[in-house]
């Protein structure tokens, strides 16, 4: 018989926390803020929680919990930008490292960005940095693929 990890133990406790905030509300921009604040409270040593959208060729400022944050990030930089050009999961040990890496903030060290879908389209990305080097391993990335898909479900993605 296979045990549970404390940090699986904790990502399950953190889904079911997202299905149950987030049931019964469709509600786009209050469902990410929702999901922004639950994921900064319970996951500890980071900096910032939060999303971006896809809007007019960019991501866009959504919302987020943390320290300031670029407003405006290209398809063509940084880690957020990474994750909607190859529509993947973009789990970065040291941005300071990582090509076209955006210091929007020079705190953090280590980043994890997950793309979130609608209709087989990246329409906004989650993205979660820490001021600790590699802090995210691949239980993290389980765990938050978990709730990626939780919070894509519980959204409207077509309404402004």
């Amino acid at each position: 018989m296979e045990t549970m990890t404390p940090k699986a133990r904790q990502y399950n406790t953190l889904c079911a926390q997202l299905e149950s905030l987030l049931a019964g509300e469709r509600d786009t921009i209050a469902n990410l803020a929702n999901a922004a604040a639950v994921l900064y409270a319970a996951l500890p040593e980071l900096n910032w929680a939060g999303f971006y959208l896809v809007k007019e060729g960019a991501l866009v400022l959504g919302p987020f919990q943390g320290k300031v944050a670029c407003v405006r990030i290209p398809f063509d930089r940084g880690v957020c930008g990474a994750a909607v050009r190859e529509d993947r999961v973009q789990r970065v040990a040291d941005v300071h490292a990582f090509p076209t890496h955006i210091a929007c903030d020079g705190a953090s060290d280590s980043e994890i960005v997950l793309p979130l879908h609608h209709e087989g389209q990246v329409v906004a990305v989650l993205d979660i940095d820490s001021p600790i080097l590699d802090r995210f391993d691949r239980e993290d990335q389980a765990g938050l693929e978990r709730c990626a898909r939780i919070i894509e479900g519980a959204c409207d993605w077509m309404r402004p």
